[in-house]
């Protein structure tokens, strides 16, 4: 590695690592002026929810996760800001000037971004689930009071355990994790009912991992057509998934392992359902993400290595507006996705597919001047 390769490598973790302290900081605060309202209303819900739970328990996962969402436009915009000063310094002309291709000036840009690549992939895959636990846990208090009662209000819920048996809850409160009305059956393979369990009122057992089943009533239907009843207080029932499984949200495939990810993913198709497109658009984005950080840094390179009338300022306006297109395609790309109007693999990969030709094309148009 020569001197110029660690200048390079240097100007570039030193301004990325500067970009993402200042974004973190000026973010943080931005965010917690505009959620105090809330988080002192839920302080009213439990006394320990205030300002300084959230700074310690809220916002250090909620900055990972977003740090991990932008990363790659973070890599984008550090690249085009050094670069063009290099070129407006004149250094990259000295560098070509002495003899070497830009295809080697180019080297420590790729040793750089698929270090920074590889790093990224593990945090998404393996690190940046568990942050989500943890940010999830509180981020429904710090939403409207529309969105907070989805995430933590009381309403319907049902769940397909596998190709033959249902639940039911006619009311469930998913923060207190008790509802009522609950109904479970189970059907043969011709579709008739073989058995159905009805109680008054549920809840989760946390330690036991078990339904709390009171005022139950069941029925069993016989081959005969004839019914056996029974009846009792309460009645313990393991119907192998915890609530959160069993009435997941958007945010369930968040908080997984890759592995773990994969595995409920199976486990959901075995089952019948079909509604897994928010859950693989989370499984495809962990790695195109990452991806994006190569492809950016080579569009980055091409687009400001070269002195330009407006220097700095033209390079850093063309970037930002690229950078904005980059991430509106993702966001949208997802809705799309999960209006099942494309495939969860094509709609996260998308992007890439896009913006890689474009910057192999001037990439190599740069290379050949």
């Amino acid at each position: 590695m020569t001197i110029i390769d660690k200048y390079i490598i240097k100007k570039y973790l030193g301004t990325f690592s500067f970009m993402l302290i200042l974004l973190s900081i000026v973010v943080l605060v931005i965010d917690v002026q505009q959620k105090i309202p809330r988080i002192e209303n839920a302080k009213l819900i439990d006394p320990k929810l205030d300002l300084s739970y959230f700074l310690v328990h809220f916002y250090p996962f909620w900055i990972i996760n977003l740090v991990m969402t932008f990363l790659s436009i973070l890599v984008f915009i550090s690249v085009i800001y050094f670069t063009s000063r290099m070129a407006n310094n004149t250094e990259i002309v000295a560098v070509i000037s002495s003899g070497a291709s830009f295809h080697r000036f180019a080297r420590p840009y790729l040793l750089t971004s698929v270090f920074i690549a590889g790093i990224s992939l593990v945090i998404n895959h393996f690190v940046l689930p568990w942050a989500n636990i943890k940010k999830n846990e509180l981020e429904a208090y710090t939403y409207n009071a529309r969105n907070k009662e989805k995430v933590l209000g009381t309403a319907p819920a049902s769940a397909q355990i596998s190709r033959t048996e249902y639940i039911f809850v006619n009311s469930w409160n998913k923060r207190e994790q008790r509802g009522s009305g609950f109904i479970f059956q189970k059907f043969d393979k011709d579709r008739k009912m073989m058995y159905e369990l009805k109680a008054s009122d549920v809840y989760w057992d946390k330690d036991k991992k078990q339904f709390v089943l009171n005022s139950y009533l069941e029925k069993t239907v016989n081959k005969d057509n004839s019914a056996k009843l029974g009846n009792g207080v309460e009645l313990r029932k393991s119907y192998g998934h915890s609530p959160e499984e069993l009435f997941p949200n958007e945010l369930l495939g968040q908080n997984k392992t890759t592995p773990e990810l994969l595995k409920f993913i199976a486990r959901e198709k075995e089952k019948g359902n079909s509604n897994l497109n928010t859950h693989l658009n989370e499984l495809y984005q962990r790695t195109s993400m990452p991806v994006s950080i190569i492809i950016l840094t080579f569009l980055a390179l091409s687009l400001s290595s070269q002195k330009k009338r407006g220097g700095l300022g033209i390079n850093l306006a063309v970037g930002i507006s690229l950078a904005f297109v980059f991430v509106f395609s993702f966001e949208a790309l997802k809705v799309v996705s999960e209006n099942k109007s494309m495939s969860p693999i094509l709609a996260m990969w998308f992007p890439n597919i896009v913006f890689f030709p474009l910057a192999a094309y001037l990439y190599l148009k740069r290379a050949n001047q």
